[in-house]
């Protein structure tokens, strides 16, 4: 019996002993990887000379709006290689996407491949372009500050919708809308803009920090902000029942 008790006792330690392992190594190998608010972005990479500054969105993303100054790849470019043994290894890079998934995997073979430091800017280019930084664009936003005001000065109920075609969260709100608009009909006015119809709409209001951002507006006031999708069908009506 106590042979048993010993030989479950060194079991239990050596698990114990493994999982801290493993949890060390995760730890040292995402270590320098920072995710940053705007702010802090922002102020880091004016800190630097010469920042390396990567988009790691796709090619159509990047070329229809990207912050200035910024180099487009990603672990799925063709010349992927190139654009690594480009930049300055002991100094920092600063990366965004959309949201965190190509910018964050990105940052973590760069770390492994011997670069010193990550920032992946959180929220992307959403939190860039949503808090009024500027940034290239080679669209003329289809729908205007002017326009959206009076949008919503001239209806009673508007929900608005903001987000990017390449968001896949966003891909999943527009069913959610299309139930909400058969629900509710002239009750409710739905706007949804899109960072690649009017990205400088979402500059100009300087309320957006992740794609998507869903806002509604009852007599020309916010009643509900959200960000994400989570319920948004229960969320939406909860908020109008309770005017």
């Amino acid at each position: 019996m106590y042979m048993n008790q010993f030989s479950l006792k060194s079991v239990k330690n050596g698990i114990t002993a493994i999982v801290f392992l493993v949890a060390i190594a995760g730890f040292s190998q995402n270590k320098n990887v920072f995710t940053l608010k705007i702010d802090s972005f922002s102020a880091k990479i004016k800190e630097q000379k010469n920042p390396q500054l990567i988009d790691a969105r796709g090619t159509e993303e990047f070329a229809l709006n990207h912050i200035n100054g910024a180099v487009n790849f990603n672990l799925e470019t063709e010349n992927y290689t190139k654009y690594v043994t480009a930049l300055d290894k002991s100094k920092p890079v600063f990366i965004y996407s959309i949201g965190a998934g190509r910018s964050g995997q990105l940052a973590k073979e760069l770390l492994k491949n011997g670069f010193s430091e990550m920032h992946v800017l959180q929220g992307g280019i959403a939190a860039w372009i949503g808090s009024g930084k500027p940034f290239y664009t080679n669209l003329k936003s289809k729908l205007t500050l002017i326009e959206y005001n009076k949008i919503i000065a001239d209806n009673n109920t508007v929900l608005v919708d903001i987000g990017s075609k390449y968001c896949g969260a966003c891909k999943k709100v527009k069913p959610v809308l299309e139930t909400i608009r058969t629900e509710y009909g002239a009750n409710l006015k739905i706007v949804e803009i899109d960072l690649e119809e009017s990205p400088q709409v979402i500059a100009d209001l300087k309320t957006v920090k992740v794609f998507p951002t869903l806002i509604l507006y009852k007599n020309g006031k916010i009643i509900f902000k959200k960000e994400g999708l989570g319920d948004l069908k229960k969320d939406v009506d909860l908020a109008l029942v309770n005017q």
